[in-house]
């Protein structure tokens, strides 16, 4: 372990508002229903006050700053360095909790409920709820190291094992996740040893061969489908040609951003309005993270990776993941959580809490809620 701090050079953040205030406007379509839509992708008058606000009101430093309040480091696992925070627990025994993002998240996402989580004393909860918490980077994304070819979730999760175990020395741990973090979670539940527990706000880990079989179970399926074909193209593109989306991504700073925002909003539970769920500076943190580190091409990598991914012995057919797992599902995302009957014929589902409000990216869209179920879930194991 080498701790490690972000230090953007200023030459770089010069040259993003450089490419940003020199950008091209152009047209979107208009007519009856259409002004503000985002029925066709990013709202061209929302990215022109996003991007205003990124040049003259946008401090990245700010930001940086809070992410060096935490423990940062960097450790060699296996042949890629792997990014990570790391703030020990309150109290005699705080559970080890690792926190996996997804894409287009970050470490950001969990900026705001590390300390809750590390530290419940303050803020009214028992100091028994405490946990150890550790927030990696995935491989190719942020400040984790890039690997060579693409990898998936199942190589990732033994990535994240090795570093709970050999390089951090603990005997057993907690993994949570949404998006690719609920899948690589699911992994660690599936593969790891150590792992005692999974809790996912997304599910990411199915058993093969498990299939819709009840009326209800049938009538989400339809929805489902029918709800991945309008926003699913993102990852059709990134899972087959990757390195051809990356040559406009990686030089335009407005268009990587616009191709991440579409996603913040399509993914969330906007009802009360896009800016009532995030702030701009939230927004263009996680985009900037991104760009400061060069690394949205090496981010969609493991959408090809999850497909060529080799890693492990083939999941046998109805096999699924025995140890306890926790389920918040939240109303609005890409991948909404099946009926119940049918997620417990892959996951042996200990605790299940379906929310009201919130969607893909809990951890920044309802922390409190996100926060509060992570207890609830650890509470109940032995």
């Amino acid at each position: 372990m080498t701790p490690f701090r972000i230090e953007v050079p200023q030459a770089m953040l010069d040259t993003i508002a450089a490419r940003v205030r020199a950008y091209e406007w152009h047209e979107m379509p208009r007519g009856s229903g259409l002004d503000g839509t985002w029925a066709y992708g990013a709202n061209i008058e929302f990215m022109r006050a996003l991007c205003a606000y990124w040049i003259d009101g946008y401090d990245w430093r700010k930001w940086e700053a809070a992410l060096n309040r935490l423990s940062g480091f960097k450790a060699p696992v296996e042949n890629i360095d792997i990014h990570f925070y790391r703030e020990i627990g309150s109290g005699p025994s705080p559970r080890p909790l690792i926190l996996s993002h997804g894409w287009p998240g970050s470490v950001f996402e969990f900026l705001h409920i590390i300390e809750p989580l590390a530290h419940p004393e303050r803020f009214g909860a028992a100091i028994e709820d405490a946990f150890t918490v550790i927030v990696p980077s995935l491989p190719g994304y942020g400040w984790s190291g890039k690997p060579k070819r693409p990898v998936g979730p199942r190589t990732t999760a033994r990535l994240f094992d090795t570093l709970m175990t050999d390089t951090l020395g603990f005997t057993g741990y907690i993994a949570q996740g949404g998006d690719w973090g609920s899948s690589i979670s699911g992994w660690m539940g599936y593969d790891a040893k150590a792992c005692r527990a999974v809790h996912m706000n997304m599910q990411g880990w199915l058993s093969p061969g498990v299939h819709p079989e009840t009326e209800e179970e049938k009538k989400h399926a339809e929805r489902a489908g029918q709800l991945f074909e309008l926003e699913g193209a993102y990852f059709r593109e990134q899972t087959t040609k990757p390195q051809t989306l990356s040559y406009a991504m990686m030089d335009s700073p407005v268009g990587a951003c616009a191709w991440i925002v579409e996603k913040f909003h399509g993914w969330s539970d906007v009802r009360k309005g896009f800016e009532n769920v995030y702030s701009k500076d939230q927004i263009l943190t996680n985009v900037m993270i991104y760009l400061v580190t060069r690394s949205f091409n090496t981010a969609t990598w493991m959408y090809r990776g999850r497909v060529e991914d080799t890693a492990g012995t083939p999941v046998p057919r109805g096999a699924r993941i025995e140890k306890p797992v926790g389920v918040a599902a939240f109303p609005v995302d890409l991948i909404p959580f099946p009926p119940r009957s049918q997620v417990e014929r892959s996951l042996n589902v200990l605790h299940w809490s379906h929310f009201k409000e919130g969607g893909h990216f809990a951890a920044m869209e309802r922390p409190d809620d996100l926060v509060a179920d992570i207890r609830a879930f650890a509470r109940l194991l032995s």
